[in-house]
């Protein structure tokens, strides 16, 4: 224990693993703003499917000298704009499917033809965060500001159609083009998750604080709050854990998310346990309270004794 806290302590200091930290700090804020609406709008399985895409990008960059990141945001927004297309609601499965095996398919190609430093490549699949440069820092905090800042403008909007798509339209809100465009806003979260989870863990980040947060709050805003706080935790708290035993992060990551999950649903669990609890006590005081019942309790009580008629 006291050479993982030197260890860490020192390793604090070092110059790209404060980098790696202000990455995952802004990645906190960027997938804590997307992660409620999608478990909302139950797009788990697309958010899957978009990070294939955004592999696949970030592998094609990878193989051709590109930057990875502006990479893995392209494969994804073709993944946005595929799915958009071809995810009619009787098919949305089956073309969720057949996007990310396309997208797993070239992304093995990709790195197959990579000639450079296979760990670079393996790192795609499962994160390296210690590995994200300045220019990379950048990027990520540039497409948080625009994502953030789109999700705030057509906020309302948004949450309407997420919460009730057909109210929605018949109040004249475009869901369509408001499912094109979160569509894209997801695809640009993923691809930047893609860089520090890796594509295979991705909806740690992106998935698991949402589902955390709608377990104990019922509130829009609030939701958005807690999963930026719990993806703040899981992404700089499993960045440090890892620091010292020198394993990949994702693998902390995930464990600390899963753990903030199963503690919001306990938490959720005993809240509607008492929220039960006090509306059958509240409808018990009425039963008690009713003029009515009491007349009934007089009609079927046998020791009660009818009144004189003398």
């Amino acid at each position: 224990m006291e050479s993982f806290l030197t260890d860490t302590s020192y390793l604090l200091n070092v110059s790209f693993v404060q980098q790696a930290i202000l990455a995952a700090g802004v990645l906190g804020v960027l997938s804590g703003v997307m992660t409620p609406l999608i478990v909302l709008r139950q797009m788990s399985f697309s958010v899957h499917a978009t990070s294939e895409l955004a592999l696949m990008g970030a592998a094609a960059a990878l193989l051709f000298g590109l930057n990875v990141g502006w990479g893995a945001i392209a494969g994804s927004i073709v993944a946005a704009l595929m799915l958009a297309v071809l995810g009619m609601k009787q098919q949305q499965d089956a073309a969720i499917g057949v996007v990310m095996s396309f997208g797993m398919g070239l992304a093995v190609l990709f790195i197959h033809l990579y000639p450079g430093n296979s760990t670079r490549a393996f790192s795609l699949l499962t994160g390296q965060i210690v590995g994200v440069s300045a220019a990379s820092t950048t990027t990520l905090f540039i497409t948080t500001v625009l994502v953030v800042g789109i999700v705030a403008l057509i906020w309302r909007p948004m949450l309407f159609a997420s919460a009730d798509p057909i109210m929605a339209r018949a109040a004249g809100v475009h869901c369509q083009w408001i499912a094109v465009i979160f569509a894209v806003l997801v695809g640009i979260a993923a691809a930047q998750s893609v860089q520090i989870v890796g594509s295979l863990l991705v909806m740690a980040l992106l998935i698991t604080p949402g589902a955390a947060a709608v377990h104990v709050t019922s509130s829009p805003i609030r939701a958005v709050i807690y999963s930026i706080i719990f993806a703040e935790t899981s992404a700089v708290g499993g960045l440090i854990l890892s620091l010292a035993p020198g394993i990949p992060v994702s693998v902390f990551v995930t464990a600390v998310s899963f753990f903030i999950y199963l503690v919001c649903r306990f938490i959720g669990g005993r809240m509607n346990q008492k929220a039960q609890v006090g509306t059958n006590r509240k409808k018990f005081s009425e039963v008690l309270g009713s003029p009515h019942s009491a007349e009934d309790s007089l009609v079927v009580d046998p020791h009660h004794s009818a009144p004189n008629e003398d």
